[in-house]
């Protein structure tokens, strides 16, 4: 377990800062707008053992926003699942640390994404395996705003609530923007929570920044009516840097130059 979560967040948007920026990927904004929930759950949450990572009984984690990977590799190494000096090949020739999460010679992966609308329907599979095999293990999912525009996610939903998959959570990060524009100009959720309901599901909703409240509503595991949980963070595109804060531009943007500096300083890194 992680005691200061605040430090492990920051520790997340840092190496993914110098990621992106020396593998020239994009995503940033994506990263940071997780990696307080990231901290929560790897630091906090998940029954995880970095020295057994196939161990049997472990949660399952998928991140269905799979471009946000840089963050999950970061917040992997820092628990130890492999070494830091390793995010150092992430996105360059020959690395296994692609720019779209990768189970593949990642230990602590589960599932590769990337392609959006597909984390759920694997993570409600896994869930129902854990049921039949009568495992006590919890499975959860981080989807993004923009992908629950995908008709897939709605089947899949439909699928937990009928399965009755009260060991499946699912983490919407609502920063209400995506790709070039807002949600509510692509298309719009609201009432989101309400949508989660009628299908079925148990939802709460909780600032995705919060430690504390994310802390307690992600390692509730009381639950008595049979009910699959949504937890809708609402949460902040960019968080942690000014001048990424809610600003689309940094869904493909490279933080590269007087930015990247920029950056670094805000995030509390001299550079040397």
């Amino acid at each position: 377990m992680v005691e200061d979560l605040a430090n492990y967040a920051l520790a997340i948007r840092r190496h993914a800062l110098k990621m992106t920026s020396l593998g020239g990927s994009s995503h940033i904004g994506s990263i940071f707008s997780i990696a307080d929930i990231l901290a929560v759950l790897y630091g906090k949450v998940l029954k995880v053992r970095p020295d057994d990572p196939k161990w049997p009984m472990r949660d399952r984690f998928i991140l269905s926003k799979g471009h946000a990977g840089a963050g999950v590799y970061a917040a992997l190494a820092e628990r130890g699942f492999f070494p830091t000096e390793r995010l150092k090949t992430h996105y360059q020739d020959n690395s296994v640390l692609s720019g779209h999460v990768s189970h593949k010679g990642i230990p602590g992966v589960e599932f590769s994404t990337g392609s959006l609308g597909h984390g759920l329907s694997v993570a409600c599979g896994m869930a129902l395996a854990g049921r039949l095999e009568k495992r006590s293990n919890r499975v959860f999912v981080v989807m993004s705003d923009g992908e629950c525009d995908e008709g897939s996610n709605w089947e899949a939903v439909m699928f937990a609530a009928h399965h009755k998959l009260d060991n499946l959570v699912a983490i919407i990060d609502y920063n209400k923007l995506q790709s070039i524009r807002s949600t509510t100009e692509t298309l719009n959720l609201e009432p989101f929570a309400d949508k989660w309901r009628s299908f079925g599901w148990s939802v709460e909703e909780v600032d995705g920044h919060d430690y504390q409240s994310l802390t307690m509503v992600l390692e509730n595991n009381n639950s008595s009516d049979t009910k699959p949980r949504c937890v809708i963070a609402h949460t902040t595109k960019g968080k942690g840097v000014s001048f990424m804060e809610n600003n689309v531009l940094w869904h493909y943007r490279s933080p590269q130059g007087e930015e990247y500096q920029t950056a670094l300083s805000e995030l509390g890194v001299v550079k040397k």
